[in-house]
This record gives C-alpha cells, sequence and structure tokens, in this order.
C-alpha cells in the first residue's frame, strides 16, 4: 500500500485560479471594510470616537480571504486591530460603528469601543487590547471543539509584532500536543508599533516558527485575496480531518500608522505609495475582475451600495443613544 500523503509538510501556496463570482464576492466585501475605516477614521478626526483606534487599511485581503474559506460554526478572535474581521463575518456596519462612538446601538452596548467587541451569533469571540493574549483564548476555543467532538475550527489572528510572546509558544505546544483544530494566522504588516519585523525577529520567515512543534506552516501574499483564500482552504481542510495546528504567515501591509494617534514617520512616504499603487489588495482585484469581463457600471453600484452602508452607520452612530447609567452594573455577575 503506498504510503499516505504527507499533509503536514510546509511551503508555498499554490497559485489559485480565478472564480469570477468568488472574487465578485471578495472585491464587495474588501471595499465596504475600506470605506468602513475611512469613515471611522474621519468620526475619530472630529472627535467622536475617543480612546485607540487601529485601522485595518490596506489589510482587508487577509481577513475576507479567509473567511472565504470558513464553514457555519468556525470561530474568529482576533486582536484590537479588528474592524474588518468583525464586518468580514457579517456584523453589520451599523452596530460596530455605534460600539465605536460608544452608543447603546453597538454589539457591546457602548462599553467595549473599538478594541472590544464581540458577536456570539457571528462566532466572533472579540478583539483583544493585551498583545497576544487572543492566542490563548483561540486555542482555548479549539480545544472546546475537540471536546465537543465537532468539526469546528477556530481562526486565531496575530500580529508579527506578538509573535514572538511567551504565550503563542506556549500556545503552540499544546495545540500540537493535542492535535487541536486551530489555525493561527500572522498578519505580518512589517511593522509592529513603530518596529520593523526585521528588527525585532531573528526569524525572518514566521511560518516557520512552529517548526519545533511540527506544525506545518505557510507563508502566503495577503495582497492577493485568493490567495489567502486558497491557502486558508488548505489549512482549515487539514485542520478539519484531525491534523492539529496549521500556521499561516500572511504578508501585508497597512497603509496608516499603527493607530490613529500614530505619524508613522518609520517609514518612508515612498514605500507606502509603492505599496498603495502597486499591490494594493482591492485595485488588483478590481483588474482582475475587469479581464474577466465586469463592467464599469457593475463597479459604480457596488460603490454606490457600499458608501450607502456606510452613510447609515455613520448616521446610526452619531443618533444612537448614549448608555443608561444601570450598564455600569449589567454584564459585570453571571448569575446561575
Amino acid at each position: 500500500m503506498a504510503p499516505a500523503a504527507d499533509t503536514r509538510k510546509r511551503g508555498k501556496a499554490k497559485q489559485p485560479a480565478v472564480d469570477r463570482d468568488a472574487l465578485l464576492t471578495a472585491y464587495r466585501s474588501m471595499l465596504l471594510i475600506r470605506r468602513f475605516e475611512e469613515r471611522a477614521g474621519q468620526l475619530y478626526g472630529m472627535g467622536l470616537i475617543g480612546g485607540f483606534c487601529h485601522l485595518y487599511i490596506g489589510q482587508e485581503a487577509v481577513v475576507v480571504g479567509m473567511q472565504m474559506a470558513l464553514s457555519q460554526g468556525d470561530q474568529v478572535i482576533t486582536s484590537y486591530r479588528d474592524h474588518g474581521h468583525m464586518l468580514a463575518t457579517g456584523m453589520e456596519a451599523r452596530g460596530v460603528m455605534a460600539e465605536l462612538t460608544g452608543r447603546s446601538g453597538g454589539y457591546s452596548r457602548g462599553k467595549g469601543g473599538s478594541m472590544h467587541m464581540f458577536s456570539k451569533e457571528k462566532n466572533f469571540f472579540g478583539g483583544h487590547g493585551i498583545v497576544g493574549a487572543q492566542v490563548s483564548l483561540g486555542t482555548g476555543l479549539a480545544l472546546s471543539n475537540l471536546y465537543r467532538g465537532n468539526d469546528r475550527v477556530s481562526i486565531t489572528y496575530f500580529g508579527e509584532g506578538a509573535s514572538n510572546q511567551g504565550q503563542v509558544f506556549e500556545s503552540f505546544n499544546l495545540a500540537a500536543l493535542m492535535k487541536l483544530p486551530v489555525v493561527y494566522v500572522i498578519e505580518n504588516n512589517k511593522y509592529g508599533m513603530g518596529t520593523s519585523v526585521e528588527r525585532a525577529s531573528a526569524s525572518h520567515d514566521l511560518s516557520k516558527n512552529g517548526a519545533p512543534w511540527n506544525i506545518p506552516g505557510t507563508q502566503v501574499d495577503g495582497m492577493d485575496v485568493l490567495a489567502v483564500k486558497a491557502a486558508a482552504e488548505q489549512a482549515v481542510a487539514s485542520c478539519r480531518t484531525g491534523n492539529g495546528p496549521y500556521l499561516l504567515e500572511v504578508k501585508t501591509y497597512r497603509y496608516r500608522g499603527h493607530s490613529m494617534s500614530d505619524p508613522a514617520k518609520y517609514r518612508t512616504r515612498e514605500e507606502v505609495q509603492m505599496m498603495r499603487t502597486q499591490h494594493d489588495c482591492i485595485e488588483s482585484a478590481r483588474n482582475r475582475l475587469q479581464a474577466l469581463g465586469v463592467e464599469e457600471a457593475a463597479f459604480k453600484t457596488m460603490d454606490n451600495e457600499v458608501r450607502a452602508i456606510i452613510q447609515d452607520a455613520a448616521e446610526f452612530a452619531q443618533s444612537s443613544p448614549e448608555p443608561a447609567e444601570t450598564e455600569l452594573y449589567s454584564d459585570v455577575l453571571l448569575e446561575s
């Protein structure tokens, strides 16, 4: 009998075939996230969003491509750069924007803000403000799936800045030891706060960071939504069939600073402009769709639809009432 194929080998993702309908869906999702984040930046500048606000502009292909590979019931957990993840899982722009402005119509009723929103309905287990904290929690989600005997997969996102946290490696060890169904996604946007990954990490191929525990890893072009989708499908299928954890290093780029208060002087304008003009995930998808025969009118229709959704979300976020004082005492204690 021929030996079974080794599904745990590390390597580059295969070049994906272009599916017109899938790419159209991805394009619209990425456009929604881009327009949402642009408006969130405007509201922050107007003083309507307080605290921290970490925008996802430039990285849209990562979460959209990953989400296209998931099934009903799969879980998502991420860090503080989380608005795009919420929208990709199907959370409504109204509820996300209202939470950013601290209003009662938000997903956490105005008490969580940018970094702490959740949706049980959409299996979104939150953005998390502590660097790397969500990795242990995402591993716990996978443990719960193993315990329950279902075929769900936990998608656990973190950045290259968190990739050398001790709790990340502890999570790798437990996940490999117990063959937990978790896909670890490193969103490598090159800069953790203001420090480039080259200065902070001795590992220059983060997809190999799981090697000591025999966790397979793949580097992915995070500016190509179909490449992300293809790699995600491979990783999720491996987890779902009981092979244990999988690691994806998705190489992407954020156009804005680490947060709204970051002037991003640690990189050149030329570098940012080069990424915008030569590697933008939305423009790349648009060009491919045009080559497949999608006409300009279709793009205009989608853009108008998305802008209307964002305008409605911004208006709702400003008109929704602030939380009642009694909310200070709700969700503090769960009584059985």
